[in-house]
């Protein structure tokens, strides 16, 4: 079955919204751009199939502007956070080629 086209009503985005606790501290990194982005990490629970043991994700956080990098250089591992923003493929050409992960770039980071 094919799936139906959006109707003009509907629009595509990308947002994500994760809550979960830091499993690594911020790391700072400076591009060769200049650019400066602060990294961590993010553990979130799967929704728990019965009677299986507990799953969990990984997920790469990264944040760009200032007031963010600083809140998450901040931040303790298990640390419980909300955190808002979109997903994101980054590129980069390492010494066996081509490499690429998905990460989210952080919009919002807020302790909770």
């Amino acid at each position: 079955m094919k799936p139906s086209k959006p109707n003009a009503a509907v629009t595509a985005m990308n947002q994500v919204f994760l809550v979960g606790k830091v499993s690594s501290p911020g790391v700072e990194k400076t591009l060769p751009s200049g650019d400066c982005v602060v990294e961590f990490r993010v553990l979130v629970d799967r929704e728990k199939p019965r009677g299986k043991k507990r799953e969990v994700d990984v997920l790469d956080i990264a944040t760009w502007n200032n007031r963010l990098r600083k809140r998450a250089l901040s931040l303790q591992v298990d640390e419980w956070v909300e955190i808002e923003g979109s997903l994101r493929r980054r590129f980069w050409r390492g010494p066996t080629g081509l490499s690429s992960r998905w990460q989210v770039e952080a919009s919002e980071v807020r302790r909770i």
